[in-house]
């Protein structure tokens, strides 16, 4: 038996295939926040229902991602860690981890070093690893904002390291978008470090396309179909939604918001209709058909509203759209052909929520800040299912994930797996 046999095979031990339970990128693999995972727990709190816990070598607001036996979540340590003395941006780290999803058990932990200056303080705590990693069957993508994106391989061997611009915030969020995947790309929203768009080559991290005018988006792409078959990247900006071609990076169309705020929630579509929220006042929703060309406002947009949410993003079902007020507490249904609110709940005494929706197994779950999870049932009429309560745990910034029958909750402090 040959020494590159043996090597090849080691390789492919190392390499965990993908399957239909995995959920490799920020809101799944249709980047949607919807989970086709049954059984998953409606009640839980800091005794019952948890799995297991996994105290996190540091902060963060990523979300896991789970490939094969695996699963990634970033975090950070050594400069501004919430609850410990501020330090040095010399002493900034990013880390990658690696998890054994059955247990939650540390395989390996990676280091990557900070490009600084950085910001000195970011606001309510988002800290420096905010966006959530993309894999594939070969590779893990993580973003670090002006630190760049940096490619690992399944052993935690870096591969290599790409800019997407160095430009501080002058808003004072930090990064926040989340890289995806198409094709033989892996796609980067700069905006904040550049106020680009970049097209990055999977294996080499050579810059393939780059598309400059990406305003005040902390949002993550996503690639919409149109009615047609095509292929649409979206990508929402200060007053805008823009379409472009995901291979080329050419602009396709471009559709006015009546938004007049930055955009921090990622769009969802259904039947080659996208629907997008933001904004803090006015209008604050709308939908738009995709397939157009130039500006389509006049003959694409299908409505506006003026329910929506400045951070959160939305989950589409059965003809409506559902999200969270990321300051007010009040849960929306809006029904998806009209933009008419079919109901608004206020949420008992909830917080701020920042992360984004996750629905599954005919739920929704709405997580705050301060650990509260409303469960409320995905349908056009409003019912409270179970208020669970983990305020205990730290703050909660990232988007819940549902994965093997679990579901798993991320804040600067663990990761929690939870169970029926």
């Amino acid at each position: 038996m040959s020494r590159l046999f043996l090597l090849a095979v080691s390789a492919l031990v190392l390499i965990p295939a993908l399957r239909a339970a995995d959920w490799p990128q920020f809101r799944g693999p249709t980047a949607s926040g919807v989970s086709a995972e049954k059984g998953l727990p409606t009640k839980w709190d800091a005794k019952t229902g948890i799995a297991w816990k996994l105290e996190m070598p540091g902060p963060g607001t990523s979300s896991p991602v789970f490939i094969g036996d695996r699963i990634f979540i970033t975090c950070y340590t050594g400069y501004n860690v919430p609850g410990k003395a501020k330090g040095e941006q010399a002493d900034l780290r990013r880390h990658l981890l690696s998890l054994n999803r059955k247990t939650g058990k540390i395989l390996w932990n990676k280091e990557v070093e900070s490009k600084l200056p950085e910001l000195e303080l970011i606001r309510d705590d988002h800290g420096y690893a905010s966006s959530t990693p993309a894999a594939d069957a070969e590779r893990v993508y993580c973003f670090f904002g002006k630190s760049g994106l940096v490619a690992f391989d399944y052993a935690g061997k870096q591969l290599w390291q790409a800019d997407a611009g160095g430009r501080l915030d002058p808003h004072g969020w930090g990064s926040a978008a989340s890289p995806i995947l198409y094709g033989d790309l892996v796609i980067v929203n700069g905006s904040i470090e550049s106020e680009s768009l970049y097209a990055f080559d999977k294996k080499t991290g050579k810059e393939k396309w780059k598309a400059k005018g990406i305003i005040e988006a902390w949002n993550t792409p996503v690639v919409v179909k149109t009615k047609d078959g095509k292929d649409e990247l979206i990508v929402p900006i200060k007053t805008k939604i823009l379409a472009l071609n995901p291979t080329t990076g050419e602009q396709l169309w471009t559709c006015n918001t009546d938004i007049g705020w930055y955009m921090v929630p990622s769009v969802v579509a259904h039947d080659g209709i996208v629907y997008a929220i933001g904004g803090r006042s006015g209008t604050a929703a709308l939908a738009v058909k995709t397939g157009g060309t130039g500006d389509v406002t006049k003959t694409h947009r299908l409505w506006t509203g003026t329910k929506g949410s400045n951070v959160s993003s939305p989950v589409f079902h059965d003809k409506h759209v559902y999200f969270a007020n990321d300051s007010q507490g009040i849960a929306y249904c809006l029904e998806a052909a009209t933009g008419k609110a079919v109901y608004e709940e206020r949420l008992p005494r909830a917080g701020t929520v920042y992360a984004s929706s996750l629905m599954a197994d005919g739920k929704i779950y709405y997580v705050t800040r301060d650990g509260r999870t409303f469960v409320v049932a995905a349908k056009p009429e409003y019912e409270l299912l179970a208020t669970n309560d983990l305020r205990d745990g730290g703050i909660f910034h990232a988007t819940p994930v549902a994965a093997d029958g679990k579901l798993f909750l991320r804040s600067d402090k663990f990761l929690y797996c939870l169970e029926k």
